[in-house]
């Protein structure tokens, strides 16, 4: 997974690891780890990082360059 995003996203928001990962409720060096991409970040922790940024989970693993999340019309079906 790419996972270049985590970083550039935190620092063009002026924030530090350790304040990410007192936002994910993590240590500062786990959360290091996964934005090196030593370890896999869980796609649960993906959610709220992309919810914290207004960012899409996909935009945060490169999978798209359009930082816009969804529209929950998109994603909840009437």
């Amino acid at each position: 997974m790419n996972i270049e995003r985590l970083k550039g996203t935190r620092m063009d928001r002026d924030k530090t690891q350790s304040d990410i990962a007192k936002i994910l409720n993590i240590s500062r060096e786990v959360y290091g780890r996964y934005e090196r991409g030593i370890r896999p970040i869980p796609v649960n922790l993906l959610y709220e990082l992309s919810y914290y940024y207004k960012v899409s989970m996909e935009y945060l693993i490169c999978v798209t360059d359009v930082p816009t999340p969804y529209p929950l019309s998109l994603i909840i079906k009437s």
